[in-house]
């Protein structure tokens, strides 16, 4: 069985544009809330976090509408298409608004931007493992998180492109390429994938009793039985999943107050300006990008638990060391090197470790889980932090990711289900990722 890399990556353009927003969303909005309309660190991290809240209650609802969903053009293209259609509207009126000092304006449109983009975020997620056999879905989330690297790119180029100088440039150019590139991937992903037709081919998923390895592979001692839609997880299962939500939630506590804060931080304590930051960021991205193939080598060979924890770790390593700079050098692209290969081994093999519990008929519902606790700690994160910030220091930053990392660390410990060690990989290619 083999992974249709074609099909993947084009499935993967749905990814690709909405990591192309939020890139863009992460670095810009801040210091629009702030240069353009003078709000504060806490109030900026209580508006960040609007779009976490929603999608605690969007993102689950919309990947179980999906799964109930039946349509000429199949159950999660509506909503993609949806989705992107409203989230382009409204993304082009933000920069009116902020030329014209209009904070309601900027505000309202904020909110229904955020509500289209939560319409099909997981829809364009759980596609992926709806076209993918379960034994394949880890190199698919492989494929998908290096399209969505790949979008995460688009972006920081842009912004060094594109944003001017002064505090309060013109953001439309900026906001026009990213709107342009949703319609363009969306556009691609409609017109080359049939989304019934791929559905009506998939294989049946393999049989397996107990977490019996299928179709050849090695499994490990701590694999997922298989399980019927809407049944209830035996206790130890449903206690993995509990852990693993968990230290999903906290590292995106972590990682998510830096992507937040970054481009004030590094304009405030490093003294970078027009764009600057954009540099570290996008050797973080670049580097998650080009180490897909040695994440696969190394989770093939320890499994895919041991790889986050390597991840989870050198996070913290590299959260410790860069609180320790007080301007900017150029030894800390190596740190956001590191931070890239280590977010991608997380990233790479957590979302497969849920769906890994999911049956075929519940990956929507599954996927809202995943989300839903990883927002909610984008909820927490902006807030806590952003009050850290203005309140105490900005060199709060670090030491605060390096907490939760640790935290992270010691929660994943303890997850015993979803992982697995796959066999010797028979092309280059397929060591984008693990095997289930």
């Amino acid at each position: 069985m083999k992974l249709n890399y074609k099909r993947t990556i084009l499935i993967g353009l749905a990814f690709l544009s909405i990591s192309a927003f939020w890139q863009m969303y992460d670095n810009i909005i801040p210091l629009i809330l702030k240069n353009s309309f003078g709000l504060g660190e806490t109030v900026t991290g209580i508006i960040m976090a609007a779009d976490n809240i929603l999608a605690l209650f969007l993102l689950p609802l919309f990947g179980l509408l999906s799964d109930r969903t039946d349509t000429k053009i199949g159950k999660r293209m509506p909503f993609i298409l949806a989705g992107t259609v409203l989230s382009v509207i409204f993304l082009l009126i933000l920069p009116a608004a902020d030329r014209g000092r209009n904070l309601t304006l900027f505000i309202i449109v904020l909110f229904l931007t955020l509500l289209s983009m939560g319409l099909y975020r997981s829809p364009s997620v759980a596609l992926m493992p709806d076209l993918t056999p379960k034994p394949l879905r880890s190199k698919g989330n492989a494929v998908i998180n290096l399209m969505g690297a790949v979008g995460g790119v688009y972006s920081l180029i842009m912004i060094q492109m594109l944003v001017g100088k002064g505090t309060t440039p013109d953001y439309f150019p900026l906001f026009l390429s990213i709107a342009l590139l949703m319609v363009l991937c969306v556009a691609i992903l409609f017109f080359t994938v049939k989304e019934k037709e791929a559905a009506r081919e998939m294989p049946p998923e393999p049989e397996t009793e107990n977490g019996s390895a299928a179709l050849g592979e090695t499994k490990s001692d701590i694999s997922v039985p298989e399980t019927g839609k809407g049944s209830a997880l035996p206790p130890d299962v449903k206690r993995s999943l509990i852990f693993m939500l968990s230290s999903i939630a906290l590292w995106f506590i972590a990682y998510n107050a830096v992507t937040t804060a970054f481009s004030r931080y590094a304009t405030h304590v490093w003294g970078m300006e027009n764009g600057g930051y954009a540099n570290c960021l996008m050797v973080a991205t670049v580097a998650a990008i080009v180490s897909y193939i040695p994440i696969g080598a190394i989770s093939s060979r320890i499994g895919r638990k041991r790889t986050i924890l390597i991840g989870v770790a050198l996070l913290a390593f590299c959260y410790l060391c860069a609180a320790f700079y007080n301007n900017y050098h150029v030894t800390m692209n190596l740190f956001f090197g590191i931070i890239g290969f280590a977010w991608a081994a997380i990233n790479v093999n957590s979302f497969p470790m849920v769906v890994e519990i999911a049956s075929s008929g519940d990956v929507g519902k599954y996927t809202g889980y995943y989300y839903t606790f990883s927002m909610a700690a984008q909820v927490i994160t902006p807030i806590l932090s952003g009050y850290l910030l203005e309140h105490i220091s900005y060199r709060t930053l670090f030491p605060y990711s390096v907490f939760f990392s640790v935290m992270a660390f010691f929660t994943m410990l303890m997850v015993r289900h979803g992982d697995s060690r796959p066999g010797k990989k028979s092309s280059v290619l397929e060591s984008f990722d693990v095997d289930d």
